[in-house]
């Protein structure tokens, strides 16, 4: 009969039990890299095209990882900022015709009349967007269709998604080297 040793069995056998942590550790970890990396191109993205701006709605978006319901690790992105929607969504019926990406589901209802912006203490919306400056009854307006969309939360994200396998291979082998350790 032969005798078989199997030496490290018992560090192996310590090791197979600490991987689902690891894996779930690196997707974790992975999830916020993503999320991290679209939010930051978002806010490029915006600081590199706005002529007119305080930084307010660059600085506006938030991100997080949760567990949902279902017990998946989620990523979000988001701005409170009503700018950072109607940039995102575009406005008006100018808006409503822009070419646009929308995330599943989400079906935007677009004011269909045109507006009128007071143009006291404004930079010349004539000369930035191309509305009208009207008069009326001594005063000066701006009046909109609205505006296009310029989305830069949407292709920041479609760029993160097809990055993410690379960063959950990066972070998987980065918690596997821990695990080696």
């Amino acid at each position: 009969m032969v005798k078989v040793e199997v030496k490290g069995m018992s560090q192996l056998k310590a090791k197979l039990d600490k991987l689902p942590k690891v894996i779930e550790d690196a997707v974790w970890d992975a999830n916020f890299d993503i999320v991290e990396l679209a939010r930051a191109n978002t806010v490029r993205e915006i600081q590199s095209s706005t002529k007119h701006g305080s930084g307010e709605t660059a600085g506006s978006y938030k991100d997080e990882v949760v567990i949902n319901s279902n017990g998946h690790v989620v990523g979000r992105i988001w701005s409170d900022n009503p700018t950072a929607i109607y940039r995102e969504l575009g406005t008006g019926q100018v808006g409503q015709a822009s070419p646009k990406e929308l995330p599943e589901g989400v079906t935007p209802v677009y004011r269909q009349t045109p507006w009128f912006i007071p143009a006291e203490g404004l930079p010349d919306l004539n000369a930035l967007y191309g509305m009208p400056l009207i008069t009326i009854k001594g005063k000066k307006f701006y009046r909109t269709n609205g505006q296009p969309a310029r989305q830069a939360l949407m292709p920041a994200i479609k760029g993160a998604k097809r990055q993410a396998p690379e960063i959950y291979k990066a972070n998987v082998q980065k918690q596997l080297r821990k695990l080696r350790g």
